[in-house]
């Protein structure tokens, strides 16, 4: 097989930078909340500092206090991921998303038309640059496990390609955190073994993995070897679109809540429509103050994209939570069991209040496609 996996360089900032020029060189970090919130992408100016993904926002401020904060803009970074996978259909149509700003491309079919590996990955981190003014890393291997780790070694910008036959000498001097499946835990039970690269694991006796991790022990040293059969899944098919929101100070205010409830179901009804999708099992998820977590789900007769659906079922698992009596410092929604559109609505009793929600959904998708996603709301949120 002949895989590449694209990695966008750090994405949701390099969008705000794009946007914004007056944003170039700078520390941007983009996240949630300032006492509460993570961030999910830092510029490579705010690494520097020692910002990364998942660092809590009150830790990053303290690291790079200069920096440019930004609130993540989901729908943008969507809309800019579409581009960009527009550009991955050109050349395969066996593409594989992980994220928005990732993904696997199988182009073994498609050396013929387009040339060798190495040169469509270059004329797609070429394309993305060029029509989309942002920069990817690539990764060519003949798997995709070594692919994906391929992609991270020449951030940004950067193109690594590990030809067939020298995967395992490629991953020997590798340090041992960079395999897939080997999280903290494991990383410090195979230093007791005397394991800091991959090559280190490369030399364990199989037997001896076995007997200390199981069935993990023998899939971890294939992995070390750069032996992966797995195929690129270009059908793979979301399985749920959700929202949720870490709140600056603990609500416990109903009428807040509510509030907050309006605003995530308006973001995934765009977001259902957006992928020409419905749904019908709505969960709510609550954590409390003391981070204490429960979830209370509903399945509908018939699946929905509708935000005012959404919100008045969310509202009523809301209620037979503990939402008012504990303080809540998140809440979010999940719309799972999903189906395509083009799937009719079920007939209810008053099938043409179907429609008509349709057709005013249908008109506020246009609005915002044309204008900005914030251009109309409901008028609780202004």
């Amino acid at each position: 097989m002949d895989i590449i996996h694209l990695d966008m360089d750090a994405f949701f900032a390099a969008v705000e930078m794009r946007d914004d020029p007056t944003l170039l060189g700078k520390p941007v970090i983009v996240g949630g909340s300032r006492e509460r919130g993570v961030v999910s992408a830092a510029s490579y100016a705010a690494r520097k500092f020692g910002v990364h993904s998942a660092m809590p926002m009150a830790v990053a401020r303290r690291c790079c206090p200069h920096g440019v904060f930004l609130p993540v803009r989901m729908a943008r970074y969507q809309e800019v991921s579409g581009q960009i996978h527009d550009i991955f259909h050109r050349f395969t149509p066996l593409v594989e998303p992980l994220s928005l700003d990732e993904a696997f491309l199988d182009v073994t079919g498609s050396t013929a038309l387009f040339g060798s590996p190495v040169a469509i990955a270059g004329r797609i981190k070429q394309l993305i640059t060029e029509e989309i003014g942002l920069t990817a890393s690539a990764g060519v291997a003949s798997c995709k496990l070594v692919a994906k780790i391929a992609s991270d070694l020449e951030k940004p910008d950067g193109l690594t390609v590990v030809p067939a036959g020298t995967e395992k000498e490629f991953l020997a001097g590798l340090p041992i955190g960079r395999l897939w499946g080997v999280g903290e835990q494991t990383r410090q039970s195979l230093r007791l073994l005397g394991v800091k690269t991959i090559g280190d694991l490369q030399r364990l006796p199989t037997g001896l993995l076995e007997t200390r991790f199981g069935k993990h022990g023998a899939r971890m040293q294939l992995a070390a070897l750069g032996i992966d059969s797995r195929p690129v899944e270009a059908t793979r098919a979301i399985q749920s679109i959700g929202q949720e929101e870490t709140f600056a100070v603990d609500l416990t205010d109903h009428a807040a809540l509510q509030r907050e409830l309006l605003a995530m179901a308006v973001k995934v009804g765009r977001r259902l429509r957006d992928h020409a999708l419905r749904g019908r099992t709505i969960t709510v998820k609550v954590k409390y103050y003391d981070f204490q977590q429960i979830t209370r789900s509903l399945t509908l007769p018939a699946a929905t994209d509708d935000q005012q659906t959404i919100y008045r079922t969310a509202c009523g698992l809301l209620a037979k939570t503990d939402a008012g009596a504990k303080p809540i410092r998140l809440l979010g929604i999940t719309v799972a069991n999903l189906s395509l559109q083009h799937e009719p609505y079920q007939q209810t009793l008053l099938p043409g209040d179907n429609r008509q929600r349709e057709k005013l959904n249908q008109a506020i998708d246009h609005l915002a496609d044309r204008f900005d996603h914030d251009v109309i709301k409901p008028g609780t949120l202004l």
